[in-house]
């Protein structure tokens, strides 16, 4: 009896979670996340999920808000830069890339009262990111490298401070920092305000050629909901090539979707910039995906480099994209 109640109860669970009737995803108000925001914004994903399954939408600021979401339990699916997303997976949680969503789209600013000429210029300064551990922040410190800097917690003095990207307005305006390494559409918002461009998306790493963001999903959902899962991604894609087909309405969708976050709305001008210098697509370039998890090692953010075959889960994308 009670192995035929144990049977049961794995069969319900098992058809329980083939039917998943919520979907919670994390998504930040950012150009980096348009493939996102213009799925969210135009109802692609629903259009995927149809009506037996409601889709959540929740806004995050940086990568390590993600992450606790994922180890509370909180989300089941997430855009995030490449950084949060290797350290979470290396830490334990249950994270697997299964799309990527932008490369680029990152620039060095300055404030506009100071002069800073080159990365050089960021001796003895402060400089901004989204979060420690970002990929903004990975960046910035190897640029630092290169120029012959260091950050102030690894004995230079450059000091790195996190703030989340739609506070940085304000914190420019208040002389808080004197510079930033930060996404799209916050740096072209940032130079509206009288921010010098130091380094462009493609001054930053590889010519633009870097993942900046990824999409992700936790790992035991993807397994125990396939047909969801591959609605999500689905919808993922419908946003990609939606911003491809129509520059002037993803614009619109994505200035939408940033004032509905933020109450802050970008104009024509900014969010323009903003998507020229981001390169909306799923593809991953690997071999720079794995260059950047040794530069995160190297940052101190990791004593390992990840398992890619666990850690990219990229089969059912490939057989959509074919």
């Amino acid at each position: 009896m009670k192995k035929l109640l144990l049977t049961t109860l794995l069969i319900i669970g098992t058809a329980a979670a083939q039917k998943a009737d919520t979907v919670r995803i994390g998504i930040f108000p950012n150009v980096t996340h348009a493939a996102g925001l213009v799925a969210i914004n135009q109802k692609l994903f629903q259009k995927e999920l149809g009506s037996g399954v409601k889709l959540e939408v929740r806004q995050f600021a940086n990568g390590s808000q993600i992450n606790e979401a994922f180890a509370a339990g909180a989300l089941d699916f997430a855009y995030v830069g490449p950084g949060p997303a290797m350290n979470g997976f290396m830490n334990g949680l249950p994270v697997q890339v299964i799309s990527g969503a932008a490369k680029a789209g990152a620039v060095l600013v300055s404030r506009g009262d100071i002069k800073i000429s080159g990365v050089k210029g960021l001796k003895g300064k402060k400089v901004a990111v989204p979060t420690r551990g970002s990929t903004q922040d990975i960046s910035l410190r190897y640029i630092l490298r290169e120029a012959g800097l260091r950050a102030t917690d690894q004995g230079g003095d450059v000091t790195i401070v996190p703030i989340n990207p739609a506070d940085m307005p304000a914190a420019f305006a208040a002389k808080q920092v004197d510079a930033a390494l930060v996404q799209e559409p916050w740096g072209a918002v940032l130079e509206q305000q009288g921010a010098k461009l130091v380094l462009s998306e493609r001054q930053i790493w590889k010519g633009g050629n870097y993942t900046t963001t990824v999409l992700v999903g936790n790992t035991r959902f993807i397994k125990d909901n396939p047909k969801v899962t591959e609605a999500i991604l689905k919808g993922h894609l419908a946003g990609i090539n939606f911003i491809k087909k129509s520059n002037v309405l993803a614009q619109k969708a994505l200035s939408n979707e940033i004032y509905n976050f933020t109450k802050q709305r970008p104009d024509q001008t900014v969010l323009f910039k903003a998507l020229a210098r981001t390169r909306v697509g799923w593809d991953i370039p690997l071999d720079t995906l794995e260059e950047y998890a040794q530069l995160n090692k190297e940052a101190g953010f990791s004593r390992n480099l990840p398992d890619f075959d666990q850690f990219l889960n990229l089969d059912l994308l490939q057989k959509l994209v074919k």
